[in-house]
């Protein structure tokens, strides 16, 4: 098979049609070059734009770790690996990270991936049990590596990189202008892909104030979401209390809003994603932790409760919405008491709200938990055909369906979900009895 017939394969089982100007670029300069720092914003597709030329120069023979890819969140790591087994490139990949049961990546190390993407720590911990060898690695991507930095995780990765002694070639990424490269990643005068510069020239990006009358803004943020309706909504906060707090006093109007941030225990923070993926919660209420390196869908509406302190923060919540050249827009809630921060340099247009509104609809999903996934042997497929056959569903009272090792969740119509239940209460998938209900 040709490179170019590998590469449409591997784009058709993506769903994408063509490389943007920024992938293109990235799959060369990588493949042909020893060391590339590519800063591109939030959402342009910067996972994809370096794991195609990473692809090229695996080899099957190797038996080994061949790539390391160091991340500074959990999320990240998870998304990037499923951006890889989308692919389909034939090569094993393992994820390691805090949180994980250390004994599942043990097992899964001991058959070595030619891929392996982890946070520092994690891999650290793994390098000082010996459980893979770092004698192999030619190719090393730091992600966000300006976040891993921020925190604070310049120790670890400059101890797996003094591990790191046969590299040819490093890739430095981020979403951040102007990050200075640390001397431990040996990288001394990188090819630079900058896509950042004069991207608001053709962003779709619409940035709108809405002003409090009081100094608590929540009354405000009701009636903003009400004007804007049933429609994913991502609200930032810069504290995880008052992440908390608001999804709380948001709940008690009855409006169903999750939260998210870094203190959450690793299952809380994937159920809270993926209720938030297939639209069975509407509003995510997140510190700066969810402004990139998760995997979300681009959404319409991005809020900002509260204003970030640096100017790269804000830009990196507006990735959220207007990516790959669609619109969206960034709604700043101020109160009396505030004043907008230097770096939005123009104010922005004032949003009057209607003073009469109602609460927006709830979702019609309900996210279902199954007790079984790859592990298994479940995929998507079986449960489709499980739930429909068995449960009587129309397709259309199907939504996302997300399988993981030993579980998986879909969404279902709200409406259907009792009789559904109630028909599969004794029935076998593949042959084995699994416990379904709504999930926690």
């Amino acid at each position: 098979m040709s490179n170019q017939e590998n590469l449409e394969t591997t784009l058709s089982g993506l769903g994408i049609a063509a490389l943007n100007e920024m992938q293109q670029q990235a799959n060369t300069a990588i493949q042909e070059n020893s060391e590339i720092l590519l800063l591109s914003p939030t959402g342009s597709g910067k996972t994809l734009a370096f794991l195609l030329p990473i692809m090229s120069v695996l080899q099957k023979d190797i038996s080994e770790v061949q790539c390391l890819i160091i991340v500074p969140t959990r999320e990240l790591a998870l998304q990037i690996e499923s951006v890889w087994r989308k692919m389909s490139t034939g090569f094993k990949v393992t994820c390691c990270y805090g949180g994980h049961d250390m004994q599942t990546e043990i097992r899964s190390l001991s058959e070595a991936p030619a891929l392996l993407i982890g946070t520092p720590g994690r891999l650290m911990d793994h390098i000082f049990r010996k459980t893979f060898t770092t004698r192999k690695i030619t190719t090393l991507v730091l992600d966000e590596f300006d976040k891993s930095l921020e925190m604070g995780f310049q120790d670890e990765m400059s101890e797996i990189m003094g591990n790191l002694r046969g590299l040819k070639k490093r890739i430095l990424v981020s979403a951040t202008e102007g990050s200075k490269v640390p001397s431990f990643t040996g990288v001394k005068n990188p090819v630079l892909l900058d896509f950042i510069a004069n991207k608001n020239q053709e962003s779709g990006l619409t940035v709108k104030l809405v002003l409090s009358e009081k100094k608590d803004k929540t009354e405000k943020l009701v009636q903003l979401l009400s004007y804007l309706g049933s429609e994913s909504t991502l609200i930032f906060c810069n504290l995880r209390e008052s992440v908390e707090r608001l999804s709380t006093i948001l709940k008690e109007e009855g409006i169903d809003c999750a939260y998210f941030h870094g203190k959450l225990e690793q299952e809380e923070r994937e159920r809270a994603l993926i209720r938030f993926r297939n639209g069975s919660t509407l509003y995510l209420a997140a510190t700066d932790l969810a402004a990139r390196g998760l995997d979300i869908p681009d959404m319409k509406h991005v809020i900002h409760f509260e204003l970030p302190m640096k100017a790269d923060e804000f830009r990196h919540r507006n990735g959220r919405t207007a990516r790959m050249l669609t619109e969206g827009t960034a709604y700043i809630l101020l109160n009396p008491d505030e004043i907008l921060p230097e770096y939005i340099v123009r104010k922005p247009q004032v949003l009057d709200l209607p003073a009469k509104y109602t609460l927006p609809a709830p979702s019609e999903w309900t996210t279902i938990y199954i007790s079984g996934g790859k592990k298994n042997k479940l995929n998507k497929m079986d449960i489709v055909g499980f739930l429909i056959q068995k449960g009587k569903l129309e397709k259309q009272d199907l939504g996302l369906i997300e399988v993981k090792d030993n579980i998986s969740f879909a969404a279902v119509r709200k409406s259907q979900v009792k009789s559904m239940l109630s028909l599969i209460s004794d029935e076998k998938m593949k042959g084995k009895k699994f416990k379904i209900e709504v999930a926690r």
